[in-house]
C-alpha cells in the first residue's frame, strides 16, 4: 500500500521557519522524482520544489526561490521541505507527490498557516 505521510505543518508568525516532512513507503522511493504542491483556499493547486530521485537537482517556483529548500534521504525515504521566512502569502496545505514516469501519487497534506 502505497503511502505519503505529510508533517510539520502548523501555525508560524511572518517571519519564521518551519520544516516539513513527507514519509514514504509501499513503492520504491528512490525511483521517483519528489515534490512539494501548495494549494491556498480558492486557488490551483500549484508546484513549490522538485528534487530528482538522486538528489542531485532541484528546482523551485520563482516565489520560493532563496527561502525553501527541499531534500531527501534515500536510506530514509523522506523528503523535506524547509520553509524560511515565511509570508502570509504561503498560508496554504503542503502536499508531497511522488512522481516516476506517468505515475503519480500524493500525500494527505499537511496545513501551514502564516500569520500574527
Amino acid at each position: 500500500q502505497v503511502q505519503l505521510i505529510e508533517s510539520g505543518g502548523g501555525l508560524v508568525q511572518p517571519g519564521g521557519s518551519l520544516k516539513l516532512s513527507c514519509a514514504a513507503s509501499g513503492f520504491t522511493f528512490s525511483s521517483y522524482t519528489m515534490s512539494w504542491y501548495r494549494q491556498a483556499p480558492g486557488k490551483e493547486r500549484e508546484l513549490v520544489a522538485t528534487i530528482t530521485t538522486a538528489g542531485g537537482s532541484t528546482n523551485y517556483a520563482d516565489a520560493m526561490k532563496g527561502r525553501f529548500t527541499i531534500s531527501r534521504d534515500n536510506a530514509k525515504n523522506t523528503v523535506w521541505l524547509q520553509m524560511n521566512n515565511l509570508k502570509p502569502e504561503d498560508t496554504a496545505i503542503y502536499y508531497c507527490n511522488a512522481r516516476q514516469f506517468v505515475q503519480m501519487y500524493w500525500g494527505q497534506g499537511t496545513q501551514v498557516t502564516v500569520s500574527s
